[in-house]
């Protein structure tokens, strides 16, 4: 008797200059045998989701008539007409806009790139830069934290949509469905600053914490252009026509497929391409018993061949011995301020960088206004460790992560 296999992904051809409605058929047959999918849709009053779409609207990168870095809008209308046809549930699209977080734009009106879209279904837009939000813990502990500051609206969604783009990244190597929902986090003064998340060594940690919390019911990927080299960027980033589309029932397995099609190894680690700033955030999930990365597991169908290696790529601005030392003194300082936290309390209540045992920068709402190369002085190789003190450790950080990363930084170094 064959087992059944707990994941379910399919890949399916969908020309880029596909009429929407091409592109919602296309969708519908991708999403049909997705049944775990549907089980939890059709049965939910409420559907948050998460595209990928937060950008200045007025520098948006395009490329042969599609977004070349967000989600188009044909893929955004077929999503949001396979829920309103197949589902009762009330729709809301959830964002935290970071370019109105950190004043780059004043209002989400400037970098909702699919607030036509939304307007054309009726689907309101939930903006996560403000309140309400909830600590959730991580359920079984978490990776990097045991909890994390959440929008209410999406914790109180009955399920979850995350509708990504299929792109590198210069910093996690690969970015779909999960890497998406890292839009959906608070700054401050209700959360952490983004950059305390987006760290060496604990990003790929925090994102399989948030992929837990969150475990989307339904993950699609736009592939009808990618994007190599990185996620953001006009002209740093190379277009790649893929006309496909991808979709899943488990972020981490979709986005293991992604990989795959991408011409990647998903079961690759840090210091293999795509991963060379990082470890692979999909392996730590799956590590931590949050989906998989080995195909063999998965029930995956795919009409796209994948692509050649070396088509998609992650940038390298920095040099491996650069990096290894980046990691490495992150590491120490993580570890650094575990046994040393009591004599750092003159800082309770404020963010601090630790470099090499010493105190370079403090502040009571954790925005730098300079650069961390600049208030790294002279040792701008050693990294600095970000840091909120709070002497009851609430956010509960697991520092056993910066002993691994400390082991393999020292295994990196002789080899």
């Amino acid at each position: 008797m064959i087992k059944s296999k707990d994941y379910a992904v399919r890949a399916v051809h969908c020309d880029h200059r596909a009429t929407d409605d091409e592109v919602y058929e296309a969708l519908v047959y991708a999403t049909a045998p997705l049944t775990r999918a549907w089980d939890k849709l059709v049965g939910a009053k409420r559907i948050a989701i998460k595209f990928n779409q937060d950008w200045p609207i007025d520098t948006v990168v395009m490329y042969a008539g599609q977004r070349q870095q967000l989600v188009s809008d044909s893929v955004a209308r077929a999503t949001l007409r396979l829920l309103r046809e197949e589902t009762r549930a009330d729709l809301v699209c959830v964002d935290a806009s970071y370019h109105v977080m950190y004043d780059v734009r004043p209002s989400v009106e400037q970098t909702t790139t699919l607030a036509h879209v939304l307007e054309e279904f009726d689907v309101p837009l939930v903006d996560g830069t403000q309140p309400p939000y909830r600590v959730v813990e991580v359920p079984g502990g978490g990776r990097m934290f045991e909890r994390y500051t959440m929008m209410e609206a999406l914790i109180d969604a009955d399920a979850v949509v995350s509708v990504a783009k299929m792109k590198n990244h210069a910093y996690m190597g690969t970015t779909a469905c999960l890497k998406n929902l890292f839009g959906l986090m608070p700054g401050v003064p209700h959360g952490r600053p983004r950059h305390y998340y987006h760290h060496l060594v604990r990003m790929p940690y925090m994102l399989a914490d948030i992929g837990r919390i969150i475990d989307p019911a339904l993950n699609i990927v736009d592939a009808l252009i990618g994007q190599a080299g990185q996620e953001w960027g006009d002209g740093v980033g190379a277009a790649r026509v893929v006309d496909g589309l991808v979709a899943g029932d488990q972020v981490v397995a979709t986005d293991a497929c992604v990989a795959h099609l991408m011409g990647h190894d998903p079961t690759a680690d840090w210091g293999t391409e795509p991963f060379n700033r990082d470890r692979n955030a999909l392996k730590v999930a799956a590590e931590g018993g949050f989906g998989t990365v080995d195909l063999a597991e998965i029930d995956y169908a795919s009409e796209l061949a994948p692509q050649p290696v070396g088509t998609f790529y992650a940038s390298q601005p920095d040099s491996r011995e650069t990096v290894v030392t980046w990691r490495r003194t992150m590491a120490e300082q993580g570890l650094y301020y575990r046994d040393n936290w009591q004599s750092l309390l003159d800082y309770a209540g404020e963010y601090i960088l630790l470099q090499d045992g010493e105190v370079r920068w403090h502040a009571a709402d954790g925005i730098m206004r300079e650069s961390r190369r600049t208030l790294a002085g002279k040792n701008r190789n050693h990294a600095m460790f970000f840091k909120y003190v709070d002497p009851e450790e609430t956010e509960g950080e697991h520092f056993e992560v910066y002993e691994a990363a400390l082991r393999d930084t020292q295994f990196a170094d002789h080899v």
